[in-house]
């Protein structure tokens, strides 16, 4: 079990080491007075009410996790609120390794079982994902975002800017994915005991369905979902939002000079949403302590065509500031909280991530 989590660590790390390359590279020039002058003058205001927003999705997903136990035990939200934040410190401190962390201790403490709750873990991460492709459409297509306009504005320009656009911005993407997915499944070929996992997260996901008691809980559980990463997309505005318009000037070939004003806080829910889709398919690719593919995707977004133009006119330095402290502000910020939680729980976090991390491989096996 070590030997495969420290190869797959090795993988992670080898593939990060190449996209940061890559990404470093595509910089011809990289100011790192003008990155530590970005990040220091953040808004520290703004950064407090984005840290808020994150802890409230926290209390959100408790209610959530609530409404999920309702047809088996009655519990509190009081109750549920430590695993939230211990599980979520876990995830942040070992990566992929503590994610399991939330289901047991939460199954530990009600005295259900660990298939149980990785049933309604499963049927949670649903529901994130599309609370997340509801509110992208409501924002992105409803309200008008710039994203859409771009998109528009391809399609106005004909199939042949759209091509262009698809294969400069899009198709990387694609590509990527269908790597992945095509390395997934030649893994699976090639190991039965991941297949068998593979299908035990399908089986999860079918049982899962049955902790939802009734269509009233289905609808709670939908609007939770929402207010959730409503409260999240938030969060990312206020992070934005507390880096102060700065002046720069860029010299052309012609040799005259061009002044920009890189302007993150005229960015909206619609223009954040992006961000966040680009975090949640980056973090497949995560180490310990949350660094990885989610903060290279906001990075590499925030430097694509679509932020560097006006009215952000984002540069490089300020991509990289930017992405940082979202990782700050979305990873790291709950560890004192879980900490403090893991305290008064006489829990030790180094402890139970072994221990969720055995139980469910445990069921694997049986499966």
């Amino acid at each position: 079990m070590k030997k495969n989590h420290t190869r797959t660590i090795a993988i992670v790390v080898a593939i990060l080491a190449v996209l940061v390359y890559l990404q470093f590279r595509s910089w011809r020039s990289f100011d790192w007075a003008k990155f530590w002058k970005y990040t220091g003058g953040v808004n520290l205001w703004h950064i407090a009410a984005a840290v808020a927003l994150i802890y409230l999705s926290y209390v959100l997903r408790a209610v959530r996790w609530t409404i999920f136990l309702q047809p088996t035990k009655r519990t509190s939200i009081r109750r549920l609120l430590a695993p939230q934040f211990i599980g979520f410190s876990a995830l942040g401190l070992f990566g992929r390794a503590g994610e399991f962390v939330r289901p047991y201790l939460i199954a530990r403490k009600e005295e259900l079982t660990l298939e149980s709750q990785l049933a309604v873990w499963t049927v949670e991460r649903a529901f994130d994902l599309g609370a997340v492709l509801v509110l992208m459409f409501t924002f992105l297509v409803l309200a008008g975002g710039r994203i859409y306009h771009i998109l528009l504005d391809s399609v106005h320009h004909g199939l042949v800017g759209l091509a262009h656009r698809v294969q400069h911005h899009v198709l990387p993407a694609i590509v990527a994915i269908i790597a992945f997915l095509l390395l997934l499944r030649l893994v699976q070929h090639s190991s039965g005991k991941l297949a068998s996992t593979f299908k035990h997260r399908i089986d999860a996901f079918k049982s899962g369905f049955n902790t939802i008691q009734d269509l009233r809980a289905l609808i709670l559980v939908a609007i939770v979902s929402l207010a959730t990463w409503y409260s999240i997309a938030e969060a990312y505005i206020q992070v934005l939002h507390s880096y102060p318009p700065t002046t720069y000037t860029l010299a052309q070939p012609d040799g005259s000079v061009e002044t920009h004003t890189a302007n993150l806080g005229k960015m909206k829910l619609e223009d954040v949403l992006l961000l966040m889709g680009g975090s949640m398919f980056g973090s497949v690719l995560q180490l310990p302590g949350g660094v990885g593919g989610s903060q290279l995707a906001i990075v590499n977004l925030l430097s694509s065509s679509v932020f560097t133009v006006e009215p952000f006119n984002v540069t490089p330095e300020l991509a990289l500031s930017c992405g940082m402290m979202l990782w700050l502000v979305t990873f790291m910020t709950v560890i004192p909280a879980g900490l403090l939680f893991a305290r008064s729980e006489r829990i030790s976090l180094r402890a139970v991530e072994d221990e969720s991390e055995s139980a469910e491989e445990e069921i694997e096996e049986k499966a």
